[in-house]
C-alpha cells in the first residue's frame, strides 16, 4: 500500500493528484522550481522539495533530482502527472530501480508507444488501422497536404501542416528543433494529412485481468494542434463505429500488455466513416475530467489501485455506460488581438461562478474547476499558459454547452488577456452545436466572425466603455491630494466635451463625456449610441460599480482598476482596457521597422546579421516561450540595420529584437540633408 506519494509535476495536475491522495489517506510530496515556489500546489502538499532553477530542463525533467527528493522525504511512490517525465521510459525505470512504486505503465509499454513511428508499425501488426508514412525526400504535389509530427512528442509541439513542397524542408527542420526543445528528441516523421478529420480518443485502464474501456472523448476543436474543447461521449458517432473504436483501443492496449490509465487516440474521417490510429498516450490525459464525470470514476484513484497491484471492479460502470454529457474547455492566458500569443503576468481576479467541485466530479450534475492558479498568482514564461479547465456535466449535450457558455460569460478574469470570449463563441457556434467540428475547424474561413475584436453589442460596448470612463474619473478624483470635494468634471468656465482614451483589443477608442448637475453623460454617440448616463457610482472592495442607464433600463458594471489597466464586467460582457496616457513619453518610442518581442521569452536562434538584405516574411530569429517556438519574420523587404537580440538572451515583451529598414525608405542622413 502506498503511504506517501510524490508528484513529479506542477500546477493543476499536481493539485488534482493531491486531491485524490487526501481522499485515500495518502500523504503527499511536491517538488517545485524556483519560479513555482509560491504556487498553490506547493502549499497544499504535506512536504515540498525545492528543485533549484526555473526551466523544465533544470528542474522537473531532472529525474535524478526528483528521485532524490522522494528518498529524502520518505515517499514510497511517484506519480508523473502528464507532460515532463510522464512518458519517459528511462525515468520510470529509474523510479523502479530506486525501490519506489511507479504510478503508471511499465517502462516497456511506454517505450513501445513512445516512438510514434514504431508504434504505428506495432499497431498495424495488431490489426489496428493506421495511416501510412510519407517520405519527405521524395514527396510530390500529389502527396499534399502533409503533416510533420514529432515522434516523441504531443500537445501539438513539433507538429506542422505543409501545403507546398517548397516549405517542406523548412517545416521539418522547425518541427525537429521544437521537438528537441520540448522532449529532448528531435526525431520527426511525415504522414498524409486528413482534411476535416475528427480527433477521437478512447480511455482505457489496463489491469492484471485485462483491459477495461471507459468510453471515448471528442477533442476535435483545436488551435495550433492543441485541444481547446473536449467532451464525452463523442457526439454523432454511428453505434458500429463507436464499438469498433473501443475494440481497436482494447487491442492496442493489450498488444503491449498495458497496465494503468492510458488513452488511445484516433483520427476519424466522417466522410468515409473510417478511423486511423494516431498514438497512445501512456499516461493520464489533460481532458480526463470529462470521462470521470460521465462514468462516475476517479481515474487517479484507479491508477493508484493498479499500481498497488489491485484490479478495480468496473463491471457495473462499463455496463451502465455514460451518464449525461460532459464538456471541458481549456482557459488560456492568450492575447486574441496578437494572434492568441501566450501571455504572462499576474492574475488579479479569478472567479468562476457556480463551481460545485474542484478536482473532483460534482455530486450529480454541475460545474467542476481544475486550476493550478488563483487570484494573485503569476502565469510565468517557463511553462504553458493554461489558467484552468472548466468542466460542466449536464443531462444533455445541449444543456452542457449552454451552461458552460453562461458560466464563462459570468466569470471574472482580470490581469491577463484570455481566450474566454473565443470559448464562449465556440460553445454556441453552429458546427459545435451540431457536432460537426473537425481538427481544422479553427483554421477555416467561416470563423471570421470569431476573429478578435471588442466583444458584445454596440450598446454593450458603449455602456461598458462609459462605465470604465466614469470609474477612471472617480478613481483619479479619489486619489487627488487636494479639492476632493470638488464635483467631478466641474469647470468654472464653459468647457468642451472631455475625452478619455482606452486601448481595447489592440485598438484605441475615445469616449466623450460631460457632467450635468453632478451626473455623467456619454456624448459624441459612440457607435451612434446616445442617451447613456450614469445613474449611480459607488466604491466597492474590488473597485467601482457604475450603474448605467439608457432608455429607462439600468445595467450595473463592475470596474476593477490596477495601474492603467481596467477590467469591466457586466451584462454578459467583459472588457480588458488600458488607459492611454494623454501625453506620450518619448523614451517609450521605437524606431520605424522595429520588430518587438511579442511576449517574454528567450531568443533561441538568430538567422541574420546587420547589413543583410531580407525579403518580406523571411525568418529573422526564433523565440521560445511557454514551451512553444515562435518565428519572428521581416515585415517587409529591406535591410537589417540593427540587431540587438542574440541567441540565449532572455527578453521581456516589447523588447526590440531587430530593425528592418524598408526598401526605398530614406536614411537618416538623407532626411537630415533634405531638411537642411
Amino acid at each position: 500500500m502506498i503511504t506517501r506519494l510524490l508528484v513529479a509535476n506542477r500546477g493543476e495536475i499536481a493539485r488534482r493528484v493531491f486531491r485524490t491522495c487526501r481522499d485515500l489517506g495518502i500523504e503527499t510530496v511536491a517538488v517545485h522550481s524556483d519560479a513555482d515556489a509560491h504556487m498553490p500546489f506547493v502549499a497544499e502538499a504535506d512536504v515540498a522539495v525545492r528543485l533549484p532553477g526555473s526551466t523544465p530542463a533544470q528542474t522537473y525533467l531532472r529525474g535524478e533530482l526528483v528521485i532524490e527528493a522522494a528518498r529524502r522525504t520518505g515517499a514510497d511512490a511517484i506519480h508523473p502527472g502528464y507532460g515532463f517525465g510522464s512518458e519517459n521510459a528511462d525515468f520510470a525505470r529509474a523510479v523502479l530501480a530506486a525501490g519506489l512504486v511507479w504510478v503508471g505503465p511499465a517502462p516497456e509499454s511506454i517505450e513501445r508507444m513512445g516512438s510514434k513511428i514504431e508504434a504505428k508499425k506495432l499497431m498495424d501488426a495488431a490489426g489496428v488501422p493506421v495511416l501510412g508514412n510519407a517520405d519527405a525526400d521524395t514527396a510530390t504535389e500529389a502527396d499534399l497536404p502533409l503533416l510533420v509530427k514529432a515522434s516523441a512528442g504531443g500537445g501539438g509541439r513539433g507538429m506542422r501542416i505543409v501545403r507546398s513542397l517548397d516549405r517542406l524542408a523548412a517545416e521539418v527542420a522547425a518541427a525537429g528543433a521544437e521537438a528537441a526543445s520540448a522532449f529532448g528528441d528531435g526525431t520527426v516523421f511525415v504522414e498524409p494529412y486528413v482534411e476535416d478529420g475528427r480527433h477521437i480518443e478512447v480511455q482505457v485502464l489496463g489491469t492484471a485481468e485485462g483491459t477495461v474501456v471507459l468510453g471515448e472523448r471528442d477533442c476535435s476543436v483545436q488551435r495550433r494542434h492543441q485541444k481547446v474543447i473536449e467532451e464525452a461521449p463523442a457526439p454523432g458517432l454511428p453505434a458500429a463505429t463507436r464499438t469498433a473504436l473501443h475494440a481497436a483501443a482494447k487491442a492496442a492496449a493489450e498488444a503491449i500488455d498495458y497496465r494503468g490509465a492510458g488513452t488511445v487516440e484516433f483520427l476519424y474521417d466522417p466522410a468515409r466513416d473510417r478511423f486511423y490510429f494516431l498514438e497512445m498516450n501512456t499516461r493520464l490525459q489533460v481532458e480526463h475530467p470529462v470521462t470521470e464525470a460521465v462514468h462516475g470514476v476517479d481515474l487517479v484513484a484507479l491508477q493508484v489501485a493498479v499500481a498497488e497491484g489491485r484490479t478495480p471492479d468496473l463491471a457495473d460502470v462499463v455496463a451502465a455506460g455514460p451518464r449525461g454529457h460532459a464538456i471541458e474547455v481549456r482557459l488560456y492566458a492568450e492575447d486574441p488581438a496578437a494572434g492568441y500569443q501566450p501571455q504572462s503576468g499576474v492574475i488579479t481576479a479569478f472567479d468562476i461562478p457556480g463551481v460545485s467541485a474542484e478536482f473532483a466530479g460534482p455530486q450529480g450534475f454541475g460545474v467542476r474547476l481544475d486550476s493550478g492558479v488563483g487570484a494573485g498568482d503569476e502565469i510565468g514564461t517557463f511553462y504553458d499558459a493554461m489558467i484552468a479547465k472548466v468542466i460542466v456535466h449536464a443531462p444533455t449535450r445541449e444543456q452542457a454547452l449552454r451552461q458552460l457558455a453562461g458560466t464563462l460569460r459570468r466569470a471574472r478574469l482580470h490581469g491577463l488577456r484570455t481566450n474566454r470570449d473565443l470559448l464562449v463563441e465556440l460553445l454556441g457556434h453552429p458546427r459545435v452545436v451540431e457536432g460537426t467540428m473537425s481538427t481544422t475547424f479553427l483554421d477555416t474561413a467561416e470563423l471570421a466572425a470569431l476573429e478578435p475584436g471588442v466583444p458584445g453589442t454596440v450598446v454593450q460596448q458603449a455602456s461598458a466603455l462609459f462605465a470604465a470612463t466614469v470609474a477612471w474619473v472617480e478613481h483619479l478624483a479619489a486619489r487627488r491630494p487636494v479639492q476632493r470635494r470638488m464635483p467631478r468634471g466641474w469647470r468654472n468656465v464653459h468647457a468642451d466635451v472631455r475625452r478619455t482614451t482606452f486601448e481595447v483589443a489592440g485598438t484605441e477608442v475615445e469616449v466623450g463625456w460631460v457632467t450635468e448637475a453632478g451626473r455623467y453623460r456619454l456624448v459624441d454617440g459612440y457607435g451612434e449610441v446616445d442617451g447613456v448616463t450614469a445613474a449611480a457610482v459607488t466604491r466597492t472592495a474590488a473597485g467601482w460599480r457604475v450603474v448605467v442607464e439608457r432608455d429607462g433600463l439600468t445595467t450595473p458594471y463592475d470596474v476593477a482598476i490596477a495601474g492603467e489597466r481596467l477590467d469591466v464586467d457586466g451584462a454578459g460582457i467583459h472588457l480588458a482596457l488600458r488607459k492611454v496616457p494623454r501625453f506620450v513619453d518619448p523614451a517609450t518610442q521605437v524606431a520605424a521597422g522595429s520588430l518587438l518581442a511579442p511576449m517574454p521569452g528567450s531568443v533561441v536562434v538568430v538567422h541574420t546579421e546587420v547589413g543583410d538584405v531580407v525579403a518580406e516574411g523571411q525568418p529573422l530569429l526564433v523565440m521560445e516561450a511557454m514551451k512553444m517556438q515562435h518565428t519572428v519574420a521581416a515585415p517587409c523587404a529591406g535591410t537589417v540595420v540593427a540587431l540587438p537580440a542574440s541567441a540565449g538572451q532572455q527578453v521581456e515583451a516589447g523588447t526590440v529584437l531587430a530593425v528592418v529598414e524598408a526598401e526605398g525608405a530614406p536614411s537618416d542622413a538623407t532626411e537630415q540633408g533634405e531638411t537642411a
